[in-house]
């Protein structure tokens, strides 16, 4: 099959399994879920759906539980979207990269906030009012 049309299918359901999470799922267990992406296989008999859920490892595992006790209903949403001879199987997957991104961030700017503020200790913030009464100059010509 096309890789195109492989493509587009997986976005169609990307699009179909997140607006129905969030939107039309009653289940309080699940919270917090982002559908990151999807991927079809090429019989377009099978769909992995990749979901950033956030939270701790207990609270995720409610979640995914909750999804996959929605997936039948998912499943029929799609099936009205797609109208394909047959309606891909749906698995979630929990993808850890966004929480894997984010704690990599929060890595660098902890490495980044102990040299920057060791660099400024010498400098005034850019809050501070000049000591030698410039505070016009800077405003009418800043």
């Amino acid at each position: 099959m096309k890789s195109h049309r492989l493509a587009r299918v997986s976005e169609a359901i990307r699009e179909v399994a997140s607006e129905t999470i969030l939107f039309e799922l009653n289940d309080p267990r699940v919270k917090g879920v982002t559908v990151t992406r999807a991927e079809v296989s090429g019989d377009l008999q099978h769909a992995k759906i990749y979901v950033s859920i956030m939270g701790s490892e207990s609270e995720q595992k409610l979640t995914l539980h909750g999804l996959k006790h929605a997936t039948g209903f998912i499943q029929s949403k799609l099936a009205k979207r797609l109208q394909t001879r047959f309606t891909p199987m749906v698995q979630f997957v929990v993808d850890d990269g966004v929480k894997k991104s984010l704690e990599m961030t929060r890595l660098i700017n902890e490495a980044l906030g102990t040299d920057v503020q060791s660099a400024s200790a010498g400098e005034a913030s850019p809050n501070e009012e000049p000591s030698d009464g410039s505070t016009a100059e800077r405003t009418a010509g800043g």
